[in-house]
């Protein structure tokens, strides 16, 4: 199967560094893949909690997330450390993709790289609800 190749460390403008442990091992050696789901969702919310978009009690705007993936090219194990590269893809009227690589520490090629989509709804109603100016600006620091 061939695919295009994986984004260089250059496209990613946030990161978030992760020391991997030994319970992220499976059985053949490696870090099991639902651990990279949890990466990716460290990277994105903690990137908007630093940012002050993500506040878990009072901030009138949740993320949902629908979308999710994430595709693989070399494995990582404990104990290496990885570095989450992070970076917005696009900016909808209510909804963001973001970008990731997961990159053993220093490493210029990616282990993997994943995508996630977040639309945002009113946290009482759950429908979507537009970003605002403040959102698109921080939003797009990453682009």
């Amino acid at each position: 199967m061939s695919r295009d190749p994986f984004r260089p460390r250059s496209a990613y403008r946030h990161w978030t560094p992760v020391l991997t442990r030994w319970f992220d091992n499976d059985v053949f050696g490696h870090v099991n893949n639902t651990i990279y789901y949890g990466w990716l969702d460290t990277a994105v919310c903690g990137w908007l909690m630093e940012v002050g978009l993500l506040e878990v009690e009072g901030e009138d705007l949740i993320g949902l997330v629908i979308e999710t993936g994430c595709a693989y090219a070399s494995p990582v194990s404990f104990p290496q450390r990885v570095e989450i590269g992070l970076r917005v893809a696009r900016i909808g009227n209510s909804s963001v993709t973001y970008h990731l690589g997961v990159f053993v520490e220093s490493a210029e090629a990616a282990s993997a790289q994943g995508h996630f989509t977040h639309v945002y709804v009113d946290r009482t109603d759950r429908r979507p609800a537009k970003l605002d100016e403040r959102w698109r600006t921080l939003l797009s620091q990453l682009t």
